[in-house]
């Protein structure tokens, strides 16, 4: 197999410091202390492709694009080319894609959000080629990614088939004063396997007893962290105050300690016995790792977790997943786990 390997390097990088996106937030990204996420996803996807396909051939972009991540992980990849600048942008990633077909590559594999997924569906338009991407975005809203960058490996190496998947995307600005919108911005061809995830599709149902019972069932002393979406923010309502709808919040003891929360200021407001509330995504069942980065593994191993959902999204869900960039913590959260559905009832579902 000729694969076509390219990362978006400052992809995801606003999410932990609470930008909910780095599309033109590069520069307050990294005042905020911002670090990459995506040469890590990147890392560990080339690692499970070296084991699981170790005669690929792989073609590439130069630094900080993918080359020296291939290096490092024993890959002798072709360089096709390099950024123009000393930052990377989308005709970088539109360039390398378009060397990728020229090249004849069977598959281009890319790290990051869906604006990268934009971008090289783009490059794509009027070709066969099909394209997988691995999640290293903040907004992972399209169906065209694997559930995590193992998974890539796994169905890089087993797909006999393609299919049409939709790319989607929103106006990250609209999305930080709370507009969720989703676009559909190009239908891909996406190899086939039982590791994509679906496109993020908007829940339904009464959520009022969820959030009845939650406020009810609060015990003083604990710190609650609240995750982002219109089921928690239910919730926030219940507890008195008016949440950020696609942030994180800190509450205890009717006090909101932090309001849309960096993952430092999450860290910050922790105390004794600390709980954070999140609801999956809706035809994803993502509980970590879409939407909600700044819910880092440092976060997650200080707090129990309560998953609060309506019933009618559990019913398109099936199943609940976890992609927290740390596979140890992941595989510790795996499990049967009981999710919220009304005011006293639960479900039980697994996290796979």
């Amino acid at each position: 197999m000729r694969l076509g390997f390219v990362v978006n390097p400052i992809a995801g990088m606003g999410g932990r410091v609470g930008l909910k996106g780095t599309d033109g937030k590069v520069t307050e990204a990294r005042a905020r202390g911002a670090t990459p996420r995506s040469p890590d996803r990147a890392r560990r996807a080339l690692t499970a492709i070296a084991d699981r396909l170790p005669d690929v051939t792989l073609l590439t972009w130069d630094e900080p694009m993918g080359a020296a991540l291939a290096r490092e992980v024993g890959f002798d990849p072709t360089v096709l080319g390099r950024p123009e600048g000393s930052e990377t942008t989308a005709a970088d990633t539109r360039g390398a894609v378009s060397a990728f077909i020229d090249a004849d590559v069977d598959l281009i594999c890319f790290v990051g959000g869906d604006g990268t997924a934009a971008d090289v569906a783009e490059a794509l338009e009027g070709t066969d080629t099909p394209m997988l991407g691995i999640p290293g975005g903040v907004k992972v809203y399209s169906s065209v990614f694997a559930v995590s960058p193992e998974d890539a490996a796994d169905v890089i190496a087993s797909f006999e088939r393609t299919e049409r998947r939709e790319v989607m995307d929103i106006d990250e600005d609209a999305y930080r004063e709370g507009s969720v919108n989703p676009e559909l911005r190009a239908v891909a061809r996406v190899p086939v396997g039982e590791d994509l995830q679906s496109s993020k599709q908007t829940g339904s149902g009464n959520v009022e007893a969820v959030a009845e019972g939650f406020a009810e069932a609060v015990e003083p002393g604990v710190t609650y962290v609240l995750g982002p979406g219109s089921t928690v923010g239910a919730i926030k309502e219940a507890l008195g105050f008016e949440g950020s709808p696609l942030g994180v919040d800190v509450w205890r003891d009717g006090e909101v300690l932090a309001r849309d929360a960096s993952e430092t200021e999450i860290l910050d407001a922790l105390g004794d016995r600390n709980v954070i509330v999140v609801s999956p995504i809706g035809g994803q069942g993502f509980v970590f790792g879409r939407g909600n980065p700044q819910l880092s593994p440092a976060v997650i191993r200080q707090c129990e977790i309560d998953v609060v959902a309506s019933r009618s999204k559990l019913d398109d869900i099936g199943t609940l997943r976890v992609d927290t960039d740390d596979p140890a913590l992941d595989e510790q959260l795996r499990g049967w786990t009981r999710v919220r559905v009304g005011r006293f009832e639960s479900r039980l579902l697994e996290i796979r």
